[in-house]
């Protein structure tokens, strides 16, 4: 049985990366209904089925089909886990996804901030899944514009990273950005500069001078230099996201022509 559930579970989901969303839903509900007559209703079988057809329903905005699913399949792993298992927090976090989609910020709050709670007593504080739930509870409140309340939660994800990971890191220059990003929309232009700078550096070590997580970064800075008035600093910049836009996506695409306006504003601007 474990192996015929296996395959229709990775089948549901192998349908639904190829656009086949019906037959991902009925393959999904096939290895619902195998785990639950072979393992028996509360099995962690069944709660893995749930979830995946939870998932499903919640890739096309079917939040009231996904909700009863995601919670059964939570009732099943407390029952057999406990409470504070690891488990239980990656479940918890699907659970306020589902909360956040649809904007309900005072039901997603309360479970991610518990999911953070489980991760730290179970892995410790300084764990990189630890990081991971702190930048899941910032983006709550930054969707809130609550961006006082998600900086400490970003710069302790920062420190966690730094520490477990290195300074120059991938994941490091992902957090620096967010941080950064975060100092911006405050206005703390100064704090955000030096931030987007590491960040810029990092990926272009680790990604090459041309790949468009380079160019997000070029981008943040050089709207930063904009809202401080230097101009000067901020075009070539925009010149330089625009070559890497052409490079990447052709010059011919939506994005690049939409992108070549802002950069001839920028210029109109100096």
């Amino acid at each position: 049985m474990e192996t015929e559930l296996r395959i229709l579970l990775e089948e549901a989901q192998s349908l639904l990366k190829e656009g086949q969303y019906g037959r991902a839903v009925d393959t999904a509900k096939r290895a619902l209904e195998l785990a639950e007559k072979s393992a028996g209703v509360d099995h962690l079988d069944v709660a893995e089925s749930l979830f995946v057809l939870a998932s499903l329903y919640l890739s096309q905005g079917q939040y009231r089909e996904a909700k009863p699913l995601y919670e059964r399949a939570l009732t099943i792993q407390e029952n057999t886990l406990g409470k504070d298992h690891t488990d239980i927090a990656v479940s918890i976090n699907q659970i306020a996804g589902l909360y956040s989609f649809r904007g309900q910020w005072t039901q997603a709050e309360p479970l991610l901030k518990r999911a953070l709670a489980i991760h730290e007593k179970a892995l410790g504080p300084n764990h990189l899944d630890v990081a991971t739930s702190l930048d899941r509870l910032a983006y709550l409140y930054c969707a809130q514009y609550r961006y006082e309340q998600a900086q400490p939660l970003l710069e302790r994800a920062l420190i966690i990273r730094e520490k477990a990971l290195g300074s120059d890191h991938i994941e490091v220059a992902a957090s620096l950005h967010r941080l950064a990003d975060i100092y911006y929309l405050q206005t703390k232009y100064t704090l955000a500069e030096p931030f987007f700078k590491h960040a810029i550096s990092i990926r272009e070590r680790a990604l090459g001078p041309d790949h468009p997580d380079v160019a997000k970064s070029l981008h943040q800075l050089a709207l930063l230099y904009l809202k401080q008035g230097k101009e000067t600093q901020a075009e070539p910049l925009f010149r330089r996201v625009l070559v890497i836009k052409e490079k990447s996506l052709g010059l011919d695409h939506p994005e690049v022509k939409s992108y070549r306006f802002i950069y001839i504003e920028s210029r109109l601007n100096q």
